[in-house]
């Protein structure tokens, strides 16, 4: 099961809003097959795990260990849990339980139905938090939210000005656009558009570009602006109007409970998790609503004396790291 959940984590950034599975196969003691789901739409763990047994008579003796709950259910790809049962496998190991309302137990439901034995809940906790952003979207009903921010020493993330280049270094920065290839998308708000006008796309690292969301009530932010390019998937949230070209969409919501409509939106969008980088006002909106599962804030070494104050999460780091001079501390938000 060690070897499943090593061979999901492959997926990440690829495969939302679909969950991270791996999938090995073992025949007397010795692997004879692994696979993971590399891309959304494409062959699942399973399958690929199968393809890659080259003796396939060998798989009725075989036990199947899977980080997630077979899939029950006609989706972009058939169900796993009748590819298993027209293979014949002698017994299925599984980790988590699939908490989508599509799955929930009904793939292990037929596995036992058709005489394959089954057994959960190895290494649980583990691949549960291989699928933290999986089973946030599932259980919380709105993407997981990872906030980020850079803080000078003396508590910073702006001058007066809000000019903010550059608090962290440049590793940390590339650090950054490696974190950008794993979620689905990356939020700010207003002011962060307005004063640094970012393109919030991937040019320090190899992978895809996320879903750009900007959070602009009143429409201030110029249309020349980069987030504007059409280049990648960008939704604005807003007040003012409904609007969808090619790559840009103006969503606009009501002013009461704005958030919540727009994670609400979010989730229907399918959505499973959002980096947001900005600014200090959207990010203490969301810790004040407790609209968080993850947090990571780099502190440098320079001071800025005053500016916009850093936001406070007034809990304990899990785990803190030396970025070649930043200190880059984590938080957690999970229960």
């Amino acid at each position: 099961m060690q070897r499943a959940i090593q061979l999901a984590l492959l997926g990440l950034g690829n495969v939302a809003p679909n969950p991270m599975v791996g999938c090995v196969i073992v025949h007397h003691d010795t692997i004879i097959g692994e696979g993971w789901h590399k891309e959304y739409g494409k062959p699942h763990a399973e399958v690929n795990a199968i393809e890659s047994v080259v003796n396939q008579d060998l798989l009725k003796e075989s036990t199947v260990y899977v980080s997630l709950e077979p899939c029950s259910h006609y989706g972009k790809t058939p169900p796993c849990a009748d590819l298993l049962i027209e293979k014949q496998v002698k017994k299925v190991v599984v980790a988590n339980l699939d908490t989508n309302p599509l799955v929930a137990g009904k793939g292990l439901e037929k596995l036992k139905n058709a005489g394959i034995e089954v057994e959960t809940g190895i290494l649980e906790k583990e691949a549960r938090a291989l699928n933290k952003r999986f089973f946030t979207f599932m259980e919380k009903r709105r993407p997981y939210i990872l906030l980020k921010w850079a803080e000078t020493s003396d508590g910073f993330v702006a001058r007066k000005d809000y000019d903010s280049k550059w608090i962290s270094n440049a590793h940390s920065r590339t650090l950054v656009h490696k974190w950008r290839t794993e979620e689905q998308a990356i939020m700010i708000g207003t002011n962060t558009a307005l004063y640094d006008n970012p393109q919030l796309n991937v040019r320090d690292w190899s992978g895809k570009n996320p879903v750009r969301i900007l959070i602009d009530k009143d429409l201030k932010v110029p249309p020349h602006f980069y987030l504007f390019d059409q280049t990648q998937k960008t939704l604005c949230y807003n007040l003012v109007k409904n609007e969808e070209n090619h790559n840009l969409a103006f969503i606009r919501l009501d002013a009461d409970n704005f958030l919540d409509n727009l994670l609400q939106d979010l989730f229907e969008r399918k959505i499973q998790s959002i980096l947001v980088e900005g600014g200090s006002f959207l990010i203490s909106k969301l810790l004040e609503k407790n609209y968080w599962d993850e947090a990571r804030v780099f502190v440098a070494s320079q001071t800025f004396q005053e500016g916009i104050v850093a936001p406070n999460l007034c809990r304990k780091p899990f785990y803190i790291e030396d970025i070649q001079g930043d200190t880059l501390f984590y938080y957690s938000n999970l229960s």
